[in-house]
């Protein structure tokens, strides 16, 4: 006896699958898998913006920091036109990528007015306070320096 399938020895019939099951089920798989890769590479522009604004967020605390430490000044210098920032007393100039858009708002006094403005970190952990703002397409990631404390909060919208 044979239905839809091969007989064995045994009289039971072992039924399989068609190719075409086999390859409707393909099919869902690659399209289930080229999805998540579209998530994912759509969110890599939001993982940019995030490494951004946490490395900002290490500098600035790095320099509230060496204010603390030192007992002394210490200032985050961030330059609008070349998108970038450094730490006084290192050499190291920070790079904030090309399609990020950074606003900073901070005391009248650090803004130099060559598209630069500076965050500065006093002996007492206290500072000229401010806000830095990143901005990408719909990620935008804003950080607030508490000018009483020095704080620095990191937040989305």
């Amino acid at each position: 006896m044979k239905i839809n399938g091969a007989l064995t020895n045994k009289g039971q019939v072992q039924r399989g699958f068609t190719l075409l099951e086999l390859v409707v089920v393909l099919f869902v798989v690659v399209l289930g898998f080229s999805v998540i890769g579209l998530n994912l590479a759509s969110g890599s522009d939001s993982t940019e913006i995030r490494a951004a604004a946490r490395d900002m967020v290490s500098a600035l605390r790095y320099a509230r920091g060496q204010a603390l430490m030192t007992r002394e000044e210490t200032t985050v210098a961030i330059n609008l036109d070349n998108k970038n920032y450094t730490v006084s007393g290192r050499d190291k100039q920070y790079k904030i990528p090309e399609t990020i858009e950074i606003t900073v708002v901070t005391a009248q006094t650090e803004l130099t007015g060559e598209g630069a403005a500076n965050i500065r970190f006093f002996a007492d952990g206290s500072s000229t306070g401010g806000r830095v703002t990143l901005e990408r397409d719909h990620s935008v990631w804003k950080i607030d320096i508490n000018w009483l404390t020095g704080q620095i909060e990191l937040e989305t919208e």
